[in-house]
């Protein structure tokens, strides 16, 4: 069974998965990130996490994986494959594609979390057939990834979608990436969490905690969530103004809310609008598999850049083609908590 293994690193948590060469999730697994132990902590993490996914391969399928393809958050320089920065890591020039490789011993792609998960949405998810869309999820911080022509726009140094840090409350909260008000300390679903931990008086509430509070209508779950809706519209805004997409696609634990947070903050970015053209705002399609698909895709496209995949599978109008229905997930046949 030809497989690659796909990684997507969050600030959290590491999903991670087996994918075939049709695009199906073949094997899945979850290990937290860890990024209380530090940086370097983290790095060996995932290091060991992949290669415990390759020995599974040898063991299961009988071959070894072909590729890996890993998603990590920050500022990614996908051609040198240096992950540059991630304030929810505490990480700084960490050179992960080659550490990984020296690893596992095959070619590794390096991609940017969000833009990888963008890259699914848009092949097999919520953006296929938009020509210009934005994918922002909204999980421990917030990115984007925008979307042209079927191609992400990675940016000049690796940055671009870089939307959580546009500052929309000036002089408020800190943020880790050392400016203060930033959109992801408002309306990420970690902020959410924390605002409403404080309001409820309960520690341990989270940000669907909240949403199911504000369904109840519980005043001070209105107010917080209200408070994060009116943060992401001033973000979404900006970003509409500078990049004209005709749709954007919200992702990640809070759009898991559904209507709770579609229906207000579409009221809220159409009350904003002035010359701009109001673009759709959709859910994403592919929930929590969009960046284990999309680190799966980096990993297949690699080995195709490469001429490693058999005529029958490679090609602008092979069964495997980018963009073709081949990539479409199927039923996992194996799923490890």
């Amino acid at each position: 069974m030809r497989h690659v293994i796909a990684l997507d690193v969050g600030g959290t948590g590491m999903k991670a998965a087996l994918v075939g060469a049709d695009g199906a999730l073949l094997h899945e697994a979850r290990r937290r990130t860890g990024r209380e132990r530090g940086a370097d902590a983290v790095i060996e993490s995932i290091l060991d996490f992949a290669a415990e996914l390759r020995a599974y391969g040898e063991l299961k399928y009988g071959q070894r994986a072909e590729a890996a393809g890993v998603a990590v958050p920050g500022i990614v320089d996908t051609e040198r494959g240096i992950a540059l920065f991630a304030a929810n890591l505490g990480w700084e020039n960490v050179p992960l594609r080659d550490l990984l490789h020296e690893r596992l011993g095959i070619p590794v792609a390096l991609g940017h979390d969000v833009r990888t998960g963008g890259l699914a949405e848009g092949r097999i998810g919520a953006g296929r057939g938009a020509d210009r869309f934005l994918f922002l999820p909204l999980g421990t911080g917030i990115a984007g990834a925008i979307g042209i022509d079927g191609v992400i726009e990675p940016g000049a140094h690796g940055s671009a979608g870089e939307i959580g840090h546009i500052v929309v409350r000036p002089g408020g909260t800190p943020c880790g990436c050392r400016q203060r008000g930033c959109l992801e300390r408002y309306a990420s679903a970690s902020a959410v969490t924390e605002a409403w931990a404080e309001a409820s008086g309960d520690p341990d509430a989270d940000a669907a905690d909240c949403a199911k509070a504000v369904e109840s209508g519980d005043p001070r779950a209105v107010a917080v969530w209200q408070h994060a809706i009116d943060a992401l519209a001033d973000g979404l805004v900006t970003a509409v103004t500078l990049l004209d997409p005709r749709t954007l696609i919200i992702g990640g634990g809070l759009a898991e809310a559904g209507e709770t947070l579609f229906t207000p903050l579409r009221a809220a970015v159409e009350e904003r609008i002035t010359f701009q053209s109001l673009p759709a705002i959709v859910p994403a399609a592919l929930g929590d598999t969009a960046g284990r698909l999309g680190a799966g895709l980096l990993a297949w496209d690699l080995l195709e850049a490469e001429g490693r995949r058999p005529e029958a599978e490679a090609g602008p109008d092979g069964p495997d083609a980018p963009g073709t229905d081949a990539h479409v997930p199927t039923q996992s046949t194996e799923v490890t908590a």
